[in-house]
Parts: C-alpha cells; structure tokens; sequence
C-alpha cells in the first residue's frame, strides 16, 4: 500500500512537473503581451504588479496598424479556415461513408495506366501542340479517367485494391512533406492566372488548396466514426424505399453528429495553423494570421511584445476550440463515436 502511494505520488509530481514545462511559453507569450518595452529589454521579468505594471499599449498598437495589418489576416484567416473546413468534412464524410458501406475493387493495372496517359499525354501536349497548361492538364485527366475507369471493369493481370487501400491512399497524401506539392501548386495557379482565373492570392484557391490539405483528415478520422452507425438502421430505411443520399442526410449525418464536430475540430486545427501553403500562395490579400507572425519584427529589431500580441491573436481561437472539444469529450458527448 505505501509502494503505491509512492508511485502515485511520484506520477503526480512528475505531470505537475510537465504541466510547468508545457504552460510555462504560453505563460510568457501572455505576460510578454501585456509588458512596456522597458519591461522586456530591462532584464527577466515574470510576475505582473510585482516585477512590472502591465499595460494594453501593444494592443492598441496592433489594432491600430503601427505593426501593420491585423485584421485583414484575422479576417482571411477565419474565413478559409472556416469554409475549407466546411467543405474537407462535407466531401470527406461522404467519401467516407461510402468506404464503409460500399466495396470497393481498383485493379492496380488500371491505376498504372492512368498515371501514364496523365504524365504521358500531358508531355506529348505541351511539347506539340500550344495548348495552355491548364487546358491541357484538363484534357489528358479526362482522357486518363474515362480509360482507366473502362478498364477497371475488364478483367486485368495483377492485384486488385480494397477500401482498405483507398483509406491508406487517402492518408498518403499527408505523409510526404508539403513542400513537395506546394511549388507544383504555385506553378499551376500561376498557369490558370494566365489563362484568365486567378488563383493566387485570392480566396478561392486557398480554400481550395486547404480543402484538399484537410481532405485526408476528414476521410481518415469520419471512416472510424460512420463504421460505429449501426448498419441495420440503414436496412430498415432501405425497405421502406428510402433512397441512398435520404439516408445519408437524414439518418446517417445525425447519427454521427459527435463524431463531425471533433473532426470538424481537428481539421480547422490543422489548416489555422498552416504556414506553407500561405506563404507560398498569397502575397497580401489574403495573408493569414501565421504569415503575420512570421513577419512581426521590424528594422529596430525583436519587438517582443508585439510578437506577442500577434501570437496570442493567432492562438486564442485553438485555445477555445480545444477546450471545447475536451469538454465535450469529458461530458460523454463523443463517447461511443471514438475508437
């Protein structure tokens, strides 16, 4: 008995000890925010009333714009965010639903053969004839898809892929580094901007761009989720003839409320928090807030407490989204939707 006091004892010092070390940057994020300059390049300062007095006047600078504009990146952040967030767990949701619920067989001669007349074609077009690289990109996709659909019905040498191979194809997409698709992303926006449809820097093709960087989430995390709805409910609705998209919207979505909002969650978690992409792809319009914290400094140097007002902006919104998720966990309200 006394051995295991001791061992509980030593776990609780051991996660108070990791509660320090994990709360302790946010800690200063927050204190630095509300610091006089003084009060930063002076020396170490950590208790507020007691090593400095604490004042709003790096807000006010932030709003104000001295440090540049804050509220157009809040704004374009909390849009694409929230749109690209809508459409990657709509599109996933469904693309997950039929993963459980439909078999799926993808022979891997015809994938082979779609990557060929996609690369393939896209080469020979480009190289003879004057076609645009959009519109030859689009004809050789459409070409590829409609052959390698036919032959997906034929019956071909070679493997044959499940849903479980589409699920991990899906999640593929996330394991390789962004970087390796953001430049060919720029290159084509830049491509169709020439042809008459901007897509860099505009609204449009971050929330593009953003929705096909959640897609993977949304199809991995949903696929666990709809596998918990009980089959025989949809049975049922079947034999009172009750067509397919009915009971997806009907039956199907209320059902896996819990399991959309924590998706829904994690998902805008991800592209909030997304760099690369916004570096890339936008230049002032619609910069989001982690381009402006990467650009707070200026020619007098680290102004730390203006990084600070613009880190606490960037990270408030996460804050509540994962306190409300880890209410809604704790409640049982994801109970049973979680594997």
């Amino acid at each position: 008995m006394t051995e295991n006091r001791g061992l509980r004892r030593a776990g609780l010092i051991l996660c108070l000890f990791w509660l320090f070390v994990a709360a302790f940057p946010l800690y200063w994020v927050v204190i630095t925010a509300f610091k006089p300059p003084l009060a930063v390049s002076g020396g170490a300062t950590y208790l507020p009333f007691i090593d400095f007095q604490p004042t709003l006047q790096a807000f006010r600078d932030a709003f104000a714009g001295l440090r540049g504009d804050f509220w157009g990146p809040i704004v374009s952040s909390t849009l694409i965010a929230l749109v690209a967030t809508a459409l990657s767990v709509f599109l996933g949701t469904m693309a997950a639903y039929a993963l459980v619920r439909f078999t799926f067989r993808i022979r891997l001669l015809a994938g082979i053969v779609f990557a060929v007349i996609s690369v393939g074609g896209f080469v020979l077009l480009d190289v003879y004839t004057a076609l645009r690289v959009p519109y030859a990109l689009a004809i050789v996709l459409v070409v590829a898809l409609a052959v390698s659909v036919w032959l997906n019905g034929r019956r071909l040498p070679g493997p044959v892929l499940g849903n479980d191979d589409v699920t991990f194809w899906f999640v593929s997409q996330r394991i390789f580094p962004p970087i390796v698709s953001a430049f060919a992303i720029y290159l084509l926006f830049a491509e169709i901007g020439k042809a008459g449809l901007p897509l860099l820097d505009t609204f449009g093709g971050m929330v593009l761009v953003y929705t096909a960087f959640g897609l993977p989430f949304a199809v991995w995390l949903m696929r666990d989720f709809l596998s918990t709805v009980p089959l025989e409910v949809e049975e049922a609705a079947l034999v009172d003839d009750i067509g397919r998209l009915r009971i997806f919207f009907q039956i199907v979505l209320p059902m896996a409320t819990p399991g959309l909002i924590a998706t829904s969650m994690i998902v805008l978690a991800f592209v909030w928090n997304e760099f690369l992409f916004a570096l890339l792809l936008t230049t002032g319009d619609w910069q989001t807030l982690p381009i402006l914290l990467a650009g707070q400094n200026s020619s007098r140097g680290d102004e730390w407490w203006a990084i600070s007002v613009a880190a606490l902006i960037s990270i408030a919104p996460m804050v509540v989204v994962a306190t409300v998720l880890g209410r809604m966990m704790r409640s049982g309200l994801l109970s049973g939707s979680i594997k």
